[in-house]
């Protein structure tokens, strides 16, 4: 992750972009075409762009397509992404734009517990086409000691979790209960919960290709105007429109 540079610095830098494209997926409440201003996520990255004097637009694709073809350089950027250090040879990643706090959810049909990684090895557990789940679990993964299931439409793993063909479905809670809302009945929201317990506790960025020659300009004046919006108070009093 690229450090925040000084004012100094910045004023130094200039770019000629008067518009950018960002790839993203659905993500509600984070990212969605049906929310407004794109969602949360979506009006943060605007309104820094504005900052800096560029128009911010959105393209919405499944993820894994957002993620290659932002990798080619056919968008200016994708958001949002936890770190993942092979990322790092495709992409240059912003500051921490989002702090989210990673669960478990299930059916409230069975009884289920944990407290190491270990004690989920036995379940089968659903996610989503290219989703990082921290080190450990993606680690645990790739070792063949979780078993998941991945989907392009990540919401399906609820329906999953409501007909027993999964029985964990690890999720952002803020993301979760947004599809629990958004896609099953009051009854079925009813048969899902989760386990208080977070298995990870993340930050995600927004990446910037390498192969792009002005990626590396573009990623210092975001990191700036990232910086300035925090302080002056607007990120707080927009992440506080979720609760």
């Amino acid at each position: 992750m690229l450090g925040l540079l000084s004012d100094a610095h910045s004023e130094n830098i200039t770019t000629d972009l008067d518009e950018v494209e960002i790839a993203v997926g659905e993500w509600p409440p984070y990212l969605s075409e049906d929310l407004p201003q794109g969602g949360i996520m979506a009006q943060a990255i605007t309104e820094i762009f504005q900052d800096i004097g560029i128009e911010a637009k959105f393209r919405f694709l499944p993820w894994g397509r957002a993620y290659e073809e932002t990798s080619r350089g056919a968008h200016t950027a994708t958001g949002v992404w936890m770190h993942k250090a092979e990322r790092e040879e495709d992409f240059i990643y912003s500051d921490a734009i989002l702090t989210e706090q990673f669960v478990f959810f299930y059916n409230t049909d069975i009884s289920f517990d944990w407290k190491t990684l270990k004690d989920i090895e036995k379940y089968r557990i659903g996610g989503g086409t290219k989703y990082s789940y921290g080190p450990a679990f993606d680690a645990a993964i790739e070792a063949g000691l979780i078993r998941i299931e991945r989907l392009g439409d990540v919401h399906l793993n609820f329906r999953k979790l409501l007909t027993g063909r999964i029985s964990l479905f690890p999720q952002e809670i803020n993301v979760g209960y947004a599809d629990l809302r958004r896609y099953l009945s009051i009854e079925d929201q009813a048969r899902i919960t989760h386990h208080p317990k977070p298995f990870l506790n993340n930050h995600s960025y927004v990446l910037f290709p390498r192969r792009v020659e002005t990626s590396e300009e573009i990623v210092r004046l975001f990191n700036e105007k990232l910086r300035r919006y925090r302080e002056d108070g607007r990120y707080d009093i927009l992440m506080a429109t979720l609760n």
